[in-house]
């Protein structure tokens, strides 16, 4: 099955970080599904280790793709369809990152794996 990845579930597997849920961690680990990373949780992992609130203890652009290749990962570019469903949302959540997550995951009809219960009012499905 397919599953997109919040960014900070992809951060948590790749650390082998305590908060990541057990259940996305079995589907993470779980080599019958597919999993995908947004190029938006790229853009922002990488403006938070630019301005410092991310540490990563290298550059973004040396960790995401080690890690990408690591766990397996694949990357979901955004495409003008994408860019332009987020008009269309609801203001349930203003982070510009997690809104394109939910554009998404509508659109492509893939769960997202994430913590943020902020997701749910947008009809999508959000395991954790």
């Amino acid at each position: 099955m397919n599953y997109l990845a919040d960014t900070h579930a992809f951060l948590w597997f790749c650390q082998d970080d305590p908060q990541l849920g057990a259940v996305a961690k079995l589907i993470f680990e779980d080599p019958a599904n597919r999993i995908f990373l947004s190029i938006a949780s790229c853009w922002e992992i990488s403006i938070k280790t630019g301005i410092g609130k991310l540490h990563l203890g290298e550059p973004s652009a040396v960790y995401i793709p080690s890690a990408l290749a690591r766990v397996r990962f694949n990357l979901l570019p955004i495409s003008l369809e994408h860019a332009t469903f987020v008009e269309t949302l609801p203001h349930h959540h203003r982070d510009p990152f997690d809104r394109m997550i939910v554009a998404q995951s509508l659109l492509e009809l893939i769960p997202v794996i994430s913590i943020d219960t902020q997701l749910d009012p947008y009809g999508i499905q959000r395991i954790w």
